[in-house]
């Protein structure tokens, strides 16, 4: 894969939904967290510290689950949008009163020292990304050699029924295109992640009306195609877009409901111990060179 942003979203539109989306967690994101913390039955080493990326929209009650599972475990919760942040603590914070707090990790806040948690949980993040290789970057600088990461975000079929009523109207792309998962597990390994794992499942949303069904996309996210509409449209276009809807959207295995398709990829990955190049010059960072002399005197 090229390090270059994905060529099909407009990096002004998606630092703008960045800055703006709900402060909430939607239902969908909240699913997909609850399905991915389900596989972490399959770790057997509990991280220490573990880092939520991006708490808010990736799932408050996810952040409790995983929680659940690692009592004991120091959090790092992250916000990189700001507007976010308030929301995070208002769910998350507890009275020194609680009985909540007596005998649970701690909990802090901010980014992430490079090489402080065992584990990174980003749920519905990627997928959004201009440079999504720099985030994989930051990811891995903040874990600890063995350290893992855990994701998800949406693939290339989501909302392929969507895009065929744009396509039949003739309107431009209703998104930007997703990213296959055999690519996200080839920039795992560029970014110096080890073993990926990518597990994909589809999910079929259905709405009872066109209405409900925009609504919930617009908790969602938004378009970011470079090539999407480039001016207002009116109430008559959103009536012609509804109507559409309600015609080729109607499921008759669901009562007529309004069905939309969801392509949900996971990935796993570990962080390996460094490894030097032996070049004429070779230059190792500090904090590589402290990893390495560490588990030397382990072995």
């Amino acid at each position: 894969m090229s390090s270059e942003r994905p060529p099909t979203i407009d990096p002004v539109a998606a630092a703008r939904w960045h800055a703006a989306a709900p402060a909430l967690s939607p239902w969908l994101h909240e699913e997909v967290a609850r399905r991915m913390e389900d596989r972490l039955q399959w770790i057997r080493q509990a991280p220490q510290a573990w880092c939520h990326w991006d708490a808010v929209r990736g799932g408050l009650q996810a952040h409790a689950l995983v929680s659940a599972r690692y009592p004991k475990a120091r959090c790092q919760v992250y916000e990189s949008a700001a507007h976010c942040l308030p929301a995070a603590q208002q769910a998350l914070v507890r009275p020194w009163w609680s009985p909540a707090r007596w005998g649970s990790g701690s909990l802090e806040w901010g980014p992430p020292a490079d090489a402080s948690v065992q584990m990174l949980w980003a749920n519905m993040a990627l997928h959004t990304a201009v440079d999504p290789q720099g985030l994989m970057a930051q990811w891995h600088r903040a874990l600890a050699v063995d350290g893992y990461l855990m994701f998800s975000c949406l693939g290339p079929d989501t909302l392929r029924e969507l895009h065929a009523v744009y396509a039949a109207l003739g309107w431009p792309p209703a998104g930007h295109a997703f990213t296959d998962m055999h690519d996200w597990g080839d920039m795992l390994v560029h970014a110096g992640f080890a073993e990926p794992v990518m597990d994909m499942e589809r999910i079929t949303l259905t709405f009872a009306t066109p209405e409900r069904l925009v609504q919930e996309l617009r908790e969602l996210g938004c378009n970011l195609h470079p090539g999407r509409f480039g001016a207002l449209r009116g109430r008559r276009w959103r009536e012609r877009l509804y109507q559409a809807l309600a015609d080729r959207l109607a499921d008759s295995g669901s009562a007529g409901q309004l069905a939309l398709t969801f392509e949900i990829i996971y990935g796993h990955a570990f962080k390996p111990a460094p490894r030097v190049r032996m070049d004429s010059r070779s230059a190792v960072s500090l904090e590589d060179m402290r990893t390495m002399l560490r588990r030397g005197g382990q072995s």
